[in-house]
């Protein structure tokens, strides 16, 4: 078969989640220097119909396991499904795009295949002298970058959101091998009941270009509206730190931080925010920082690319309509 690079693709409501796009760019162009090729795991009932997307962007064969108890993520389910077809087919690497249900399946799956794991990768390329993917990522908290390589076949990685690009459009078409695996009730521990939607549309946090966060200086939930108000304007998702969060102002979903959400997005911007370690774990890599606080010796001030030192009652309102009449 030569060298062969997976992606698993996760996807919702029939829809491919956008990492794992990005995930499948980053594998494709580190098979491309290999001299190998790239394939899509798809696992679920009626998940077939995923694969013409991943085939247009750069899938050569979609694994595709079609099982009635895969339907919502399993932990034990998808471990052993995963676990089984990489035993049978023996990939040189197997890529993940970090989330949430990443962050419980891979470590799993290289525990399963005694083998190393790299999360939240922020680059990879392929070191022809032994044959293994390099990859940087960063330890410490973010205090450091570290160039690293998994031990172990095949290599298990995850890429960090918004750090690749979308595959590009080929236009190619992928092989589609339905995967028989044998997997029963036993095997699906940890299963999903159901997924809840928000009741309004809402850009996802991990996935958003643009991010509006608050902190304990915006004093209470009700604040928050005016964030609300400038993130429509921008077309942004809303975030919140660790201490907005644990004073229940905002779900858990929406914390940004080592304990809540890393994100990337090309324009991040705090208000109200002091900077704690943890929160800046979960930001320091945005393109563009603005911070808005009335202490200008806050640890976030002295990191962002724009701090403004002002009220941010007065200076956020002031933006969005600022914004809203250059709209017209």
């Amino acid at each position: 078969m030569g060298t062969e690079f997976w992606v698993v693709a996760e996807h919702r409501g029939g829809q491919l989640r956008r990492p794992t796009l990005e995930a499948l760019g980053a594998a494709r162009q580190v098979a491309q220097a290999a001299g190998g090729k790239t394939a899509a795991v798809v696992l679920g009932k009626n998940a077939g119909n995923l694969a013409a997307e991943l085939g247009k962007h750069g899938a050569a064969r979609v694994l595709w396991v079609d099982n009635d108890n895969l339907d919502v993520y399993s932990s034990g389910g998808y471990t052993h499904a995963l676990a089984e077809l990489a035993r049978a087919q023996k990939p040189d690497a197997i890529v993940f795009a970090a989330s949430a249900q990443t962050r419980d399946l891979a470590p799993r799956l290289a525990a399963r295949l005694d083998t190393g794991l790299l999360p939240d990768c922020i680059e990879m390329n392929w070191d022809a002298s032994d044959g293994r993917i390099l990859a940087k990522r960063f330890v410490n908290s973010g205090k450091a970058l570290a160039t690293v390589k998994a031990r172990g076949t095949p290599a298990l990685l995850t890429t960090r959101p918004k750090a690749f690009a979308i595959a590009s459009d080929t236009g190619g078409t992928a092989d589609v091998v339905r995967c028989d695996i044998s997997i029963d009730a036993s095997h699906c521990f940890g299963k999903v009941k159901q997924y809840e939607q928000p009741a309004a549309a809402k850009v996802e946090l991990t996935e958003a270009d643009i991010i509006v966060s608050g902190g304990r200086g915006l004093k209470g939930p009700a604040e928050f509206a005016i964030l609300d108000e400038l993130a429509a304007v921008l077309g942004a998702a809303v975030g919140a730190s660790r201490a907005a969060v644990d004073a229940g102002w905002r779900e858990h979903a929406a914390q940004v931080g080592q304990t809540g959400k890393v994100v990337t997005p090309k324009l991040y911007i705090a208000c109200g925010i002091s900077g704690a370690i943890q929160h800046l774990v979960g930001m320091t890599n945005s393109k563009v920082i603005v911070a808005i606080n009335k202490d200008a010796d806050a640890p976030l001030m002295k990191l962002a690319d724009y701090a403004v030192v002002a009220d941010l009652f007065l200076f956020v309102p002031a933006l969005t309509a600022e914004l809203k009449r250059s709209q017209k």
